[in-house]
């Protein structure tokens, strides 16, 4: 057995395990214990590790932009294809797509596998492009969602203006984005991690060691899907994979990696699951809504949770498949035509009633439940 399907064997046995052990994970809270866990120690730990060992160079530098820049390209084409018409979808559910699918969550569900499969220098590098999403998910995200909230609920808000205040708080506290700036500014002034005491580096890489097996067993207690939706967000899930494919095609074609890691991350980064920054917005302005006593006009919080769950799995799943077949996906042919595969897969759904006559398929709704 090959190095990379024993790598990959083990890390779905840690989702497997995930899922068996699910029924004693009592309550949302509990799991986002162990969220909080990932997110605000064994990721950062593992990120300021990688990041202090990697030498900083201007063209890195890019990366983040390029990670923002795909955000900005998902959203607009979410945003101007007819897509809630031609499948049905109802406004605030379409709102709450439009926010969510452009997200990107690669701690939880692509950086475990980055730092398996290529290394500390990689997950460096992927680290900086996150940066460019968390402006998207922190920043971005919650100015569209405070101006649907505005523009849907004149009669209470007037022309009240979007609050940054407490979205920069946020983007501060992000444990994630102070050990990467931190690690920035020590890189910066000459220290590297070898320059740390013996006790404080041992600190550190054991908060790292946590990081894969609990991600992984956080994925298989997340896995619930609400079938009466699946079909519909398995779409936008093959409609956003399938642009991402293409998207890192043309960066492959134009940037030519010299080597295999980087080739990899480019394809394997924008396939990261969407993320939860989305639905805390969408949590923010549902409170609001119900301040003023109606039901949320806005968005479909327990529709952004059925998008979160198929969304990890569906992530993590492809993600490892690249890696498993890590050869084909360095071409940038081979992955433009992966996603023509997957548009046309997410194409299907609407285009079995035009092109079977007398075909009885309908088109998913997610007015049903």
């Amino acid at each position: 057995m090959s190095d990379a399907i024993t790598k990959t064997v083990s890390l779905l046995l840690l989702i497997f395990v995930g899922v068996l052990i699910s029924g004693k994970i009592k309550g949302k809270e509990q799991r986002e214990g162990v969220r909080t866990i990932i997110l605000s120690l064994a990721l950062p730990a593992t990120i300021f590790i990688a990041l202090l060992k990697v030498d900083f160079t201007l063209e890195l530098m890019l990366v983040p932009v390029l990670a923002l820049a795909f955000n900005f390209i998902m959203y607009f084409l979410i945003s101007k294809l007819p897509l809630d018409s031609l499948f049905s979808i109802q406004q605030n559910q379409y709102r709450t797509l439009m926010l969510i699918i452009p997200s990107l969550a690669p701690g939880l569900s692509v950086f475990p596998f980055i730092l398996e499969y290529s290394g500390e220098s990689t997950l460096a590098m992927a680290a900086v492009a996150d940066l460019g999403n968390k402006v998207f998910v922190l920043i971005i995200a919650y100015i569209i969602a405070m101006r649907w909230y505005y523009k849907l609920n004149r009669e209470f808000t007037g022309d009240g203006k979007v609050n940054l205040k407490d979205v920069l708080k946020a983007l501060v506290n992000e444990p994630v984005n102070l050990v990467v700036v931190t690690a920035i500014l020590l890189l910066s002034s000459g220290i590297s991690y070898q320059s740390f005491p013996g006790f404080l580096k041992g600190s550190i890489d054991k908060l790292s060691l946590m990081m894969t097996p609990l991600v992984l067993l956080f994925i298989g207690m997340s896995v619930k899907f609400t079938w009466a939706q699946v079909r519909t967000i398995m779409v936008f899930l093959f409609f956003r994979s399938g642009v991402a494919f293409l998207i890192s095609a043309l960066l492959l074609f134009m940037l030519e990696p010299a080597n295999l890691g980087t080739a990899l991350l480019i394809v394997v980064f924008p396939q990261s699951a969407c993320s939860f920054w989305p639905f805390a917005h969408m949590a923010a302005v549902n409170k609001l809504e119900t301040g003023h006593g109606k039901a949320s006009a806005t968005f479909d919080t327990d529709f952004a949770m059925n998008i979160l769950a198929c969304s990890l799995p569906f992530s993590v799943i492809l993600v490892m498949l690249i890696y498993l077949t890590q050869g084909t996906f360095t071409s940038a042919l081979n992955v433009s035509g992966a996603g023509a595969v997957f548009l046309l897969l997410a194409a299907g759904p609407a285009l079995v009633p035009v092109f079977i006559p007398g075909s009885s398929a309908e088109r998913p709704s997610l007015t049903q439940e």
